[in-house]
């Protein structure tokens, strides 16, 4: 996706156009949802092909309702729009966490909010520092780097760790993360969308079945997945089923958001200059920098739900049981809520973002998040002076993250840090 600013050219779009990942890689997607949030907030898709009409919303305070209000919208049905019909039954409904609509929800989020409470993110914080050096360093030794692998293998190997997970398969996962979001990029690709999303979910779902029968109720410390084993919902123990859809929602979440903010924080840094420096010199920046880099970046581009009674919005009705689309990057740059929403700002306060979701479905892992950004940026305003975008940069193709698949930049050492 082209990140952009006013003024902005006219995007001409079909419906469809809005499902092809192709297009949101190539596309001045800001400008359309500019266009979209002062003409049609409430605007009605028809991607054709037999596949269903959905609605999307893009002015932050629509899209802050639809999020919030599971009374109106369900996550029951699913919750990310992808190249499968909309109307097709969800077979994760009320068995995985984020298609679950409250009471039912927290079931399942309040014991797994313990895996990721910050006692437990702290104890990855060595783990955490010690990745951001090596990503560092790699970079400082090689003059000029790719860093947008190695960011996605970040919280692959703290999610990993958290999880239980053998590292010599942290590769292979990732690539099956991609793969189930970046079905349409010809680098995970494996054939037609359906194809190779149905070969990453066949994969994990068995590596999973395989880690779940090393798994025991009796475990004294269990990991992520140990800890779902032992869970008890309102019908009895957790299913393997229960486990197996719950630590894939998990491993995807995590690791999709996380390497598209690194990022991103390079290329702003990078285009920047003046705002690092910034930062460097005043340390009480760092955290609404963090929160800068969060809406900037909004890792997550669009979340569904669907409509649990008929809703009238701007003037229209969405039906009961209509998919909704809540268009998060649109939500983050909203001029009616974001005070000149297309500057990077790094002492930007009030900072209502909207990148970790809102409501009963906001992110479990954005503690996890937001220490590792924060120990990055640390370390990286420790060890570098000055960042340089040093190639071409190329996104990768989706339409639920905005991500890099190809960075190459050039760090200058702060003088401390010369070898």
């Amino acid at each position: 996706m082209i990140i952009s600013k006013p003024p902005f050219c006219p995007v001409q779009f079909q419906d469809s156009d809005l499902l092809d990942s192709g297009f949101h890689a190539a596309t001045d997607m800001h400008a359309l949802w500019a266009d979209l949030r002062d003409n049609q907030p409430l605007y009605r898709a028809d991607p054709g092909g037999g596949r269903e009409p959905f609605w999307v919303v893009t002015r932050h305070e629509d899209v802050s309702r639809v999020l919030r209000s599971y009374g109106e919208f369900s996550s029951r049905r699913g919750t990310i729009l992808c190249v499968l019909d909309l109307n097709t039954a969800d077979i994760a409904s009320d068995n995985m966490m984020a298609d679950t609509d409250p009471p039912r929800h927290r079931e399942f989020r309040e014991p797994l909010n313990k895996a990721f409470s910050p006692s437990v993110v702290a104890t990855q914080e060595r783990l955490l520092r010690e990745l951001s050096r090596d990503l560092i360093q790699s970079v400082l030794e090689a003059g000029v780097y790719d860093i947008a692998h190695k960011t996605m293998m970040f919280p692959m190997a703290v999610t990993g760790t958290l999880m239980g997970l053998p590292p010599e398969s942290w590769e292979r996962l990732a690539e099956l993360v991609m793969m189930t979001i970046a079905y349409d990029d010809p680098d995970y690709s494996a054939g037609s969308a359906q194809a190779t999303v149905r070969q990453a979910r066949h994969e994990l779902f068995e590596y999973f079945q395989k880690e779940y029968a090393q798994r025991s109720r009796d475990d004294v410390d269990p990991d992520v997945i140990g800890a779902m084993v032992g869970m008890d919902l309102s019908e009895g123990p957790m299913s393997q089923e229960q486990v197996l859809l719950n630590a894939f929602v998990l491993l995807i979440g995590a690791n999709v958001t996380t390497p598209h903010a690194l990022c991103t924080l390079m290329s702003v840094m990078a285009e920047h200059p003046d705002q690092f420096r910034a930062v460097q010199e005043n340390p009480e920046l760092r955290t609404s920098c963090l929160q800068e880099l969060l809406r900037w970046s909004s890792p997550v581009t669009a979340l569904m739900r669907y409509a649990v009674k008929d809703v009238e919005m701007h003037g229209r009705t969405i039906r009961a049981g209509e998919p909704v689309t809540a268009w998060i990057g649109a939500a983050n740059r909203d001029e009616r809520v974001f005070p000149d929403p297309y500057t990077f700002d790094v002492a930007r306060r009030p900072n209502k973002h909207l990148a970790f979701g809102l409501g009963p479905h906001y992110c479990i892992g954005a503690n996890l998040a937001k220490v590792g950004l924060d120990i990055f940026l640390d370390e990286l305003l420790e060890r570098v002076e000055s960042i340089e975008i040093a190639g071409e940069v190329k996104h990768v193709a989706s339409h639920f993250v905005p991500g890099y698949k190809s960075m190459p930049v050039r760090f200058t050492p702060r003088r401390a840090h010369v070898r």
